[in-house]
């Protein structure tokens, strides 16, 4: 069983495969290798100089993607359209959609409501993903998305899609400060 977590040397790094996996080499073609060789080119040129954004512009070029989709959380709905403005200067189409897309009712769907007295719709991770491959997108990014729900849109869309923006509401949405953080490092299990 992998517990890379756990390993003191990382071998891997100098060139040891831990698991016999090399083979795995050769899945690396088509529109997967193009990716690939993209997000590594950005690594070797970029590593430490650039932030995830301007990574992200970078892979667009790189790719030379002409449609970019951006599935938003409406939280995030000032910073969907800063980053929509950023695309549309280096791409010809930008399409975004916002998690409230369809504005189903979460009382039809017997979901919990955060407060009991107005109407919430669901986040509707899958109407996202069928509005951006209804439109055609390239290559979506996901702003914002709730846990699980980013997992539901990424297995229905149809382009390959970079997570830009993890949610987290309590560090600012910085994921990793719950780690770096003592205070909230100890209400972790």
């Amino acid at each position: 069983m992998a517990d890379c977590a756990h390993c003191d040397d990382k071998a891997c790094y100098q060139g040891r495969d831990c698991f016999g996996i090399s083979e795995t080499v050769n899945r690396y073609r088509g529109s997967i290798a193009k990716i690939h060789n993209a997000a590594s080119s950005i690594e070797a040129n970029f590593y430490c100089q650039k932030t995830r954004i301007e990574e992200a512009v970078e892979l667009v070029k790189m790719l030379d993607v002409r449609k970019v989709g951006i599935a938003f959380c409406i939280g995030l709905s000032e910073e969907a359209r800063i980053i929509a403005d950023i695309f549309s200067k280096v791409v010809p189409e930008v399409v975004s959609v916002c998690c409230k897309c369809g504005g189903i009712s979460k009382k039809s769907m017997g979901l919990p409501h955060i407060r009991s007295d107005r109407y919430e719709a669901i986040c509707n991770p899958i109407g996202q993903a069928h509005i951006l491959n209804r439109a055609r997108t390239e290559l979506n990014f996901a702003v914002g998305l709730c846990v699980g729900h980013d997992a539901v849109f990424a297995a229905h869309s149809e382009a390959p899609v970079v997570t830009l923006i993890a949610k987290d509401r309590v560090t600012g949405h910085n994921p990793a400060a719950a780690l770096y953080v003592r205070y909230l490092r100890r209400k972790l299990p």
